[in-house]
């Protein structure tokens, strides 16, 4: 099979070289997104119980993510660093990190993974996921985190490849497993009626599939940087730097969906209702989201290769090209969920199985909340920047300081009477303040950034004389 070359993003026009090379990453965000909706598509229109399969999916998913943000946070720790030596022209450097990496993280999959099965039911318990629902998502859980080996080493595999300048190929592969998710969906669960479970087993195939596939080409990919001498199997030097780049990642994603956790709590105590009509508008405003994050896990890779190549005025210029094209892409995912929030509701669960409070619900916090979608996105891209500058601090504040104000804005505006709008304007309310934090610490680092800048040429100009 023929592999595409790395690409050094260091080089070429700035607007052009980010949309080449983030539109596959905002195509492969999409794809796994509509494969995620995927299940609560066939779930919800072909289950017994449409709603309450869509309740169980939502409430798994609340811890799936959890466990879920180690494998995030090993994919973009991991890609920053190779990013860094790659742009640096350090081949053995790139060879060790991705070596460390693999094994180190295949220590950390086991444990995450061990956790998950050990604490599944206890976890559901906490969540308080109502008990006509309760067997159906255990089963998903158990089966998802079944999963997670293939999970972490396809993300491992295209932080990678994103990092060495090739984001196409990954994408490719997720398209062929997405197709065949969609495919094993219909059959488990329309045909076979394995309901929540065929979903389950329908998502953890496709996954291995594209794993495996990911694994194979990173292989023959790596076999064309060439180090000047035989690189180590295992650095510590290495894993230091793995360790300070990803725990803020890791701690910053877990936190985030241990917030989305008690959030959800919160919500099942409003009733069934309000858990379908929030799961299936929160899908649909994720995928929003994600399409922005995935071209802002491009732009941290352009930054860190371009910051170490000694190219600093080329960050700027790209935070403003994608945030751009975001800014754009939410704009477009906002007209679209305020303009159809019931048909997009209906979608998901036949209208037979859907009651009206549950749509309202939908409805309401689709158009409140997609309203703000700009707004995030502005953040997400700040971050991005940040942390692909290194700036490991400044996201980190600017993340917990959205999840703190959302997770409890939905507690006192829910018990002060606000009802579920009061979740709704939690949301509106933690991105507005989150994205003036991020917006600081994104002129802070291009201050500093432009500083050092200037000195290095200066001690570079004294060295040559």
């Amino acid at each position: 099979m023929k592999t595409r070359a790395t690409v050094n993003l260091t080089e070429g026009g700035v607007w052009k070289t980010l949309l080449l090379y983030c539109l596959p990453l905002f195509g492969s965000a999409m794809v796994q997104q509509l494969y995620s909706l995927a299940d609560l598509l066939v779930v919800g229109n072909f289950a017994k119980e449409g709603a309450l399969a869509v309740d169980a999916i939502g409430n798994a998913t609340n811890i799936i993510n959890i466990l879920l943000a180690f494998a995030l946070g090993a994919n973009s720790g991991c890609s920053v660093i190779v990013a860094k030596h790659f742009g640096g022209g350090d081949n053995k450097r790139v060879r060790e990190t991705v070596n460390t990496a693999m094994i180190a993280f295949a220590v950390l999959c086991a444990v995450v993974m061990s956790l998950g099965l050990g604490l599944a039911p206890q976890l559901l318990t906490a969540l308080s996921v109502h008990g006509s629902y309760f067997s159906d998502c255990l089963s998903y859980l158990y089966i998802y985190t079944g999963s997670l080996p293939f999970v972490f080493l396809y993300n491992l595999g295209c932080g990678i490849c994103s990092a060495l300048g090739d984001s196409k190929t990954p994408f490719l592969f997720l398209v062929a497993s997405s197709i065949l998710n969609v495919g094993l969906d219909l059959l488990f669960v329309a045909v076979l009626h394995f309901d929540v479970a065929g979903a389950a087993w329908a998502t953890f195939i496709s996954q291995a599939l594209s794993s495996v596939l990911t694994a194979f080409v990173l292989i023959k990919k790596l076999s064309k940087v060439k180090p000047d001498s035989k690189p180590k199997k295992f650095d510590f030097d290495i894993l230091k730097d793995l360790t300070a780049t990803s725990v803020p990642i890791i701690l910053q994603q877990s936190f985030v969906s241990v917030g989305n956790f008690f959030v959800m709590k919160r919500i099942n105590l409003l009733g069934e209702d309000a858990t379908t009509g929030f799961t299936t508008a929160f899908k649909l405003i994720c995928m929003a989201n994600m399409g922005v994050s995935n071209m802002t896990g491009g732009l941290s890779n352009f930054c860190a290769q371009n910051k170490a190549a000694g190219k600093f005025p080329r960050v700027g210029r790209g935070f403003l090209a994608v945030w751009t094209y975001a800014v754009a892409t939410s704009v477009l995912f906002l007209i679209i969920f305020v303009s159809f929030p019931a048909a997009l509701t209906s979608v998901f669960i036949q209208s037979e199985k859907l009651t009206q409070a549950a749509l309202d619900y939908s409805k309401q916090f689709l158009t409140i909340v997609s309203c703000f979608l700009p707004v995030v996105c502005t953040k997400i891209v700040a971050d991005g920047t940040v942390r692909g500058c290194g700036g490991n601090i400044g996201f980190t504040v600017s993340t917990f300081t959205d999840l703190i104000l959302r997770v409890a804005l939905v507690y006192i505006l829910t018990y002060a009477g606000w009802g579920f709008s009061g979740v709704c304007w939690a949301w509106a309310i933690g991105w507005s303040v989150s994205m003036f934090v991020a917006l600081a610490f994104f002129t802070l680092t291009l201050r500093k950034g432009a500083k050092g800048q200037t000195l290095k040429k200066v001690l570079d100009e004294r060295g040559s004389k």
